[in-house]
């Protein structure tokens, strides 16, 4: 679970804030998201997020028309984080098949790039809403489809490529939900196992060794 966020006020290295204002629109967001994650959005309230920070609830409007804006900026900021990054990482180059799968492990290895915790969030938000079941499905749908272009740029054919991308994608999600209590050294140990079953495979010492470095600096050890 990531952090509480940080309020920008309390951020020593953050710039002063000018004038009276005592929040950002970033911090709204912010507070909104970890809301949405640890309770749910019927919880993401105006007059809720205002009491947590100390702030009155008229300096919402100086951000956002409505609470239904801020939770479309929710959604917009989740696209253009956890989808937008798995997209990227699926169209970073590497030498072989191997590789590219690791990068698409990045997303796992560092929350910055792909959070979770907001994930499944959205994705018990769109058991609620058909909106936002519409914008998951797209959005499962963009991470499928780029995952199954990085296979097929290594050859895989594309009854084959779309296969593979569709067990490494919901293998993941599933995963992840499960959270399983596992060690960094045990994770590492795995690593070429997963990359076998999910490329038919054998990864480079190279590969293992530059992402081993990567986790180091993002997994929780």
């Amino acid at each position: 679970m990531p952090p509480k966020p940080l309020l920008h006020r309390d951020n020593p290295s953050a710039e002063p804030l000018v004038g009276n204002v005592k929040v950002t629109r970033e911090d709204w967001l912010n507070v909104a998201m970890d809301v949405l994650i640890t309770d749910g959005v019927e919880q993401v309230k105006v007059l809720a997020l205002a009491e947590r920070m100390n702030v009155s609830r008229s300096s919402f409007y100086w951000y956002f028309k409505s609470r239904q804006d801020l939770l479309d900026a929710l959604l917009k900021t989740w696209e253009q984080t956890n989808t937008a990054a798995m997209v990227e990482r699926a169209e970073a180059p590497a030498e072989a098949i191997t590789g590219a799968v690791l990068n698409i492990f990045h997303c796992i290895a560092n929350p910055s790039l792909f959070n979770t915790a907001l994930d499944f969030a959205v994705r018990d938000w769109a058991r609620r809403s058909g909106k936002v079941r519409s914008l998951l499905d797209r959005s499962d749908a963009r991470r499928v489809e780029a995952l199954t272009q990085m296979f097929i740029r290594y050859d895989y054919s594309a009854p084959e490529a779309m296969t593979r991308a569709k067990v490494l994608y919901y293998m993941q999600l599933g995963y992840d939900m499960a959270e399983p209590n596992e060690s960094y050294a045990h994770r590492l140990e795995m690593t070429p196992h997963y990359l076998k079953v999910f490329t038919g495979q054998e990864p480079s010492a190279a590969e293992l060794d530059e992402f081993a470095v990567f986790t180091k600096k993002h997994w929780d050890l």
